[in-house]
């Protein structure tokens, strides 16, 4: 997870990579309590629970249950349906007339309004507030002024946006992008209310929406406890009194928790339960496809990863891991090696296209170890793989990937990991660019569409290019994709950007990963979303 925006050729392509959504616990479990609040896994966010300056899953987590804005993407399909828009209007797939539905407030009793949509771009656009979805604003007219690649900002709003009415205001883009409107689902586009800006310390200590919950509490490393918002306007209303997100920082703990009964909801069963969970759980158990892939990024700021040779180094180092037999062992067969940059939900249709890693995606130490020794050696003599510790079982396969590459390379100490103690510290250290060697980069697709997997992620200076790997055949790949209308055109182009990747390994493809969740006895009518992420407001409590 997240970044990036829709392409124009997105629209006929959206509903169709997934079938269904996955669920569980059909029914009522003998009847369901509205009042009563669940409790589920989770771990702190990055960053505060601002929606363009969050782009992780946890803090995503939270930012689907308090907003909703314009579009909302489909629980079962992943489709761009309209939420609070009327409609978006254009006759030039350039200049966009958004019309607003009337009814809407916020929990605070505020209306949204079309100045709760521009206000928020603007600020999310803006250079001096930094925040790191600023990317999906670039689009709109005016980023380069409010937004400049150097130097300080010259303009405070964009000049794309104009409110034309309590509830209208039109979108101008620097260029034809026919399904803009589709992007509009991503939480960055999501309203702000005035109390966002007129005391901004204290809507961070408890963001106020407007989304089916609301947030009651938080306390950093313990617990954010949501409840439902009664007049919530929307059609999507809760189904339950509201759900405490209990931090974990081992996954394992949270299971052990679930078995007690001190906990109603896991959606990431660690690998080390697997071999148990449906002896434990039984039909309170989901596995199901997802559009999520683990990888392992470089980071290319540093010369040791970016000289000439260093993509021998990495693609020897990619054919050093046993794919097969760590998703067996391990994962027990829940993830599935890749053999690609994107998912096999996409379907072939939607650009996903089996093997094309080819044999820098297999297990062959030798040419493994002649590749790196071509390269001229992994720098410094050994390389360490960094990771958070506290969710995914990542400790397991990372001391798996680095059996692996000590075996392949005949050296016990060429490969070691560097646990960091959570996600919020691991991403942290991310941002700050002190990764010094290969790190964990798991992608949580946004829609299902090639694009989503490759612009954010390689893209140069993309929201979520982490390594800042920088490419311009890639990137010019990328623009005329985008542009493109033809649908089997536009993500033939992305292949070929694809391609690019593989060339280069910008990142190393580890393996896809499945959807999980188990819960406890009270809860009914568990689901979860395209992207993995449970459907809360529709979960039961009985």
């Amino acid at each position: 997870m997240r970044g990036a925006t829709h392409v124009k050729w997105a629209a006929c392509a959206m509903a169709v990579a997934l079938a269904a959504t996955a669920c569980g616990g059909d029914g009522d479990g003998g009847g369901s309590d509205a009042g009563a609040v669940l409790s589920a896994s989770w771990g702190d966010p990055q960053n505060p629970l601002e929606p363009s300056n969050t782009n992780e899953v946890q803090g995503g987590k939270v930012l689907d249950m308090i907003f909703r804005g314009l579009k909302r993407y489909d629980p079962e399909t992943g489709e761009a349906k309209d939420m609070l828009a009327e409609r978006i209007e254009t006759s030039d797939s350039q200049n966009f007339t958004v019309t607003v539905k009337d009814g809407w407030t916020f929990s605070n009793g505020e209306k949204v309004t079309a100045q709760s949509f521009v206000d928020a771009w603007n600020y999310g656009a803006s250079l001096r507030n930094n925040q790191r979805n600023a990317y999906f604003f670039a689009y709109i007219e005016g980023y380069d002024q409010v937004h400049p690649e150097e130097g300080e900002q010259t303009a405070d709003t964009l000049s794309g946006l104009k409110v034309t009415g309590d509830l209208t205001f039109t979108v101008k883009l620097t260029q034809k992008f026919s399904t803009f409107p589709d992007t509009l689902g991503y939480n960055a586009f999501a309203p702000l209310p005035r109390a966002f800006f007129d005391d901004h310390d204290a809507w961070v200590k408890k963001p106020v929406g407007n989304g089916p919950y609301l947030v009651d509490s938080y306390t950093r490393g313990s617990q954010m406890s949501l409840r439902r918002w009664d007049d919530y306007p929307g059609p999507d209303k809760a189904q339950n009194g509201g759900v405490d997100l209990k931090v974990y920082t081992d996954n394992n703990t949270a299971y052990t928790d679930l078995m007690a009964g001190n906990l109603d909801l896991v959606d990431d069963v660690p690998a080390a339960q697997l071999k148990n969970v449906k002896n434990d759980l039984g039909d309170r158990y989901l596995n199901t496809p997802a559009g999520i892939i683990q990888t392992l990024a470089f980071p290319f700021y540093d010369d040791a990863w970016n000289k000439p040779g260093s993509e021998k180094v990495r693609k020897g180092l990619s054919m050093a891991i046993d794919r097969g037999q760590i998703t067996d062992t391990i994962f027990q067969k829940t993830r599935t090696p890749a053999t690609d940059w994107t998912s096999p939900v996409l379907g072939e249709d939607g650009g996903y296209r089996a093997g094309l890693c080819g044999e820098a995606c297999e297990y062959k130490p030798d040419e493994a170890r002649k590749l790196i020794e071509e390269g001229g050696g992994l720098p410094g003599g050994r390389v360490t793989i960094t990771f958070n510790a506290d969710t995914g079982s990542h400790r397991e396969w990372v001391n798996a990937v680095c059996n692996s590459i000590n075996n392949a390379l005949d050296d016990e100490r060429a490969c070691t990991a560097n646990p960091v103690g959570t996600f919020a510290d691991f991403r942290n250290e991310i941002t700050d660019r002190k990764m010094t060697g290969p790190f964990r980069a798991g992608w949580q697709m946004d829609y299902p569409l090639i694009q989503n997997f490759l612009q954010p992620l390689y893209y140069t200076d993309a929201s979520s290019n982490d390594g800042k790997w920088s490419n311009r055949e890639f990137d010019d790949l990328v623009d005329r994709a985008n542009q493109e209308a033809d649908t089997a055109k536009a993500v033939g182009l992305f292949q070929q950007a694809e391609e690019v990747v593989r060339d280069n390994m910008a990142a190393i493809p580890l393996w896809y990963q499945n959807g999980s969740a188990g819960w406890s006895e009270r809860l009914s009518d568990v689901k979860l979303n395209p992207f993995s992420v449970p459907v809360y407001e529709q979960i039961k409590v009985s």
